[in-house]
């Protein structure tokens, strides 16, 4: 819940920042900037996504946003299950399974997002809440092509905590053996993004892990000062 319409300077940054980008944007503004900002970047990188979406396509639902709707907008992909819906909105598996179910059937990506929290990595259940979160939250229309993961532990979220390097890996390794084991070979090409307190002064390192293949950025990506050593960090490693 950042960014009104003078916020959409930051965007206009970015795209002059990364005229020919060597991997892919996506920017996802509140629901209020979303037309302005797909209309801003046409025919330009980054790419517009929303933040949430809505299970069902239309209704009675006063104040939600349904997928058709964000993709009537001009953006092409949602966020679904972020830590922050998951825990203050009790969202559940099945729920989130039901919004990207929506976001395929609307032509969007769908940014499926899982993570444990404190208490669960202390008491050794990281890898069994992965599991259930991707066997619960992953719709079987999931393809390479309109589906990315993002792993973002709870307890790392804008706290400055990180894991290590060898518990990220551990976790996208997880989530890939997982993917591979119900879909096929075919996952191989799933994007796996880290997310929770990505900095410019981090981001080298945990691109480095096997198995990431970007970053879901927060707070970081609030000023184009902050977001583009990020985006640098990714494109020295394709």
């Amino acid at each position: 819940m950042n960014g009104t319409s003078a916020a959409l300077a930051e965007l206009q940054a970015i795209v002059n920042a990364h005229p020919a980008p060597g991997v892919d944007i996506l920017i996802c503004p509140p629901a209020t900037l979303l037309f302005q900002a797909s209309q801003m970047v046409t025919g330009h990188a980054p790419d517009i996504g929303a933040q949430d979406c809505h299970s069902a396509a239309s209704g009675a639902h006063t104040g939600d946003i349904s997928a058709p709707m964000i993709a009537d907008t001009g953006a092409t992909a949602v966020i679904v299950g972020h830590s922050e819906r998951r825990e203050t909105y009790k969202e559940t598996n099945d729920l989130v399974r039901a919004k990207a179910s929506k976001a395929h059937a609307s032509g969007l990506t769908a940014i499926i997002c899982i993570g444990e929290t404190l208490v669960e990595r202390d008491t050794g259940q990281t890898l069994q809440v992965i599991g259930a979160q991707v066997s619960g939250s992953v719709p079987d229309s999931a393809t390479s092509a309109n589906t990315v993961i993002a792993y973002e532990p709870v307890w790392a979220i804008g706290t400055g905590k990180i894991p290590t390097l060898e518990q990220i890996g551990e976790v996208h390794d997880f989530i890939r053996e997982n993917l591979t084991s119900r879909f096929g070979s075919a996952m191989a090409e799933m994007r796996i993004l880290y997310g929770g307190s990505v900095k410019p002064t981090n981001a080298a390192e945990i691109f480095a892990v096997p198995n990431v293949d970007g970053a879901l950025v927060g707070g970081a990506s609030l000023r184009e000062a902050d977001f583009t050593p990020i985006i640098n960090a990714l494109e020295s490693t394709v």
